[in-house]
């Protein structure tokens, strides 16, 4: 299954779903520059829904930081929302779901993000 995204606006906020499997950076180039795009406007705080992502690999975690890193250093942050059982293993044993916010669900993602 290839990488795909949604993105929307809620709340003021930039909102992605992440579909299918990020197993490879070129996959999220798209998302990335829309990613740029938004922080570069001043819309720093980004919500990633990954309710319909699968598996994520390392190169794909290494995506999820650059998201952090450029929402952070512009002002923001990011939360994540949604996360099945496998990709929340991975973010407890690399220890980065005490880097991210990590919400049950979107709504609560937004809420973190609005504070």
């Amino acid at each position: 299954m290839i990488f795909g995204y949604k993105s929307s606006k809620k709340e003021g906020l930039n909102v992605f779903l992440l579909q299918g499997e990020l197993i490879d950076r070129n996959q999220a180039d798209a998302m990335m520059k829309e990613v740029e795009t938004a922080v570069a406007a001043g819309e720093s705080s980004i919500v990633l829904n990954l309710a319909d992502l699968k598996y994520l690999n390392s190169s794909g975690l290494n995506i999820l930081i650059n998201i952090l890193t450029k929402s952070r250093k512009a002002g923001g942050d990011v939360a994540i929302c949604n996360i099945n059982k496998k990709i929340n293993e991975l973010l407890v044993i690399t220890k980065l779901n005490s880097v991210f916010n990590v919400c049950d669900s979107e709504e609560k993602a937004i809420s973190t993000l609005k504070k």
